[in-house]
């Protein structure tokens, strides 16, 4: 039996995943604005974490793409036994050659992020964490395409990432509407970003967040978004 990570409404086994779970994909599972999507697609759902944290704060339909064979039956698995199991689809496949005639309300990635860095033997830790095969043009330019009007994108990057996505958010179209640096502690330099891109040209809604305040002493910014997942809040 496959050792599950139990959050408060639904366990995660991420045994059969190339990236476990860990704080990215909760930040950006708490943190993504779902309030008003009735149709979400989650890129690169590996276990199906983010996927799930949207299903127990929404109503919405939502579907989770991973390249990974065994991600993506790992997530249908973690779908099946979850209280929102009619509301989720795991597919498994490229989303770059993802077909639908479906318009998605929000888009959500927790994309691979290192590029030209030492490669792992693993293949599937690869493609989980390296942008060869899923760049951040293509993440962008494909998701344009598959979104309403009025819906929004949102991801999580590594900070320096920030020049990479910039350029090719404005040449795509689109605005950026709300930013959330991520600093693992006050006296460290942001590590991550949350970021929510839409084609509607509004005021920038711009902070940050601080982790731990200490060593194991979480912030209450930080405890606030995340209570409704973790146990031990």
């Amino acid at each position: 039996m496959s050792k599950k990570f139990s959050f408060k409404q639904f366990c995660i086994a991420h045994d059969k995943c190339a990236m476990k779970v860990g704080t990215d994909g909760v930040l950006l599972g708490a943190w993504t604005n779902c309030k008003n999507a009735a149709n979400i697609l989650d890129v690169g759902t590996g276990s199906g974490l983010i996927a799930l944290m949207l299903a127990q704060r929404s109503q919405a339909h939502i579907q989770g793409i991973d390249i990974d064979k065994d991600a993506s039956r790992q997530a249908a698995s973690n779908f099946d036994i979850s209280p929102f199991a009619n509301r989720l689809q795991s597919i498994q496949g490229s989303f770059i050659d993802f077909q639908t005639d479906k318009k998605y309300d929000l888009i959500v990635s927790n994309p691979p992020y290192f590029v030209d860095s030492m490669k792992s033997p693993s293949k599937a830790r690869n493609d989980a964490r390296h942008n060869d095969g899923l760049s951040l043009s293509d993440l962008v330019c494909k998701s344009c395409a598959m979104l309403k009007p009025y819906g929004i994108i949102s991801l999580i990057l590594p900070f320096d990432s920030l020049s990479t996505i910039e350029p090719l958010s404005k040449s795509a179209g689109l605005y950026l509407n709300r930013k959330t640096e991520i600093k693992p502690l006050p006296s460290v330099k942001a590590k991550r970003v949350l970021l929510e891109y839409s084609f509607i040209d509004g005021k920038l809604e711009e902070n940050e967040l601080i982790i731990e305040l200490s060593r194991h002493l979480y912030s209450p910014e930080y405890i606030k978004l995340c209570k409704d997942f973790y146990l031990a809040m």
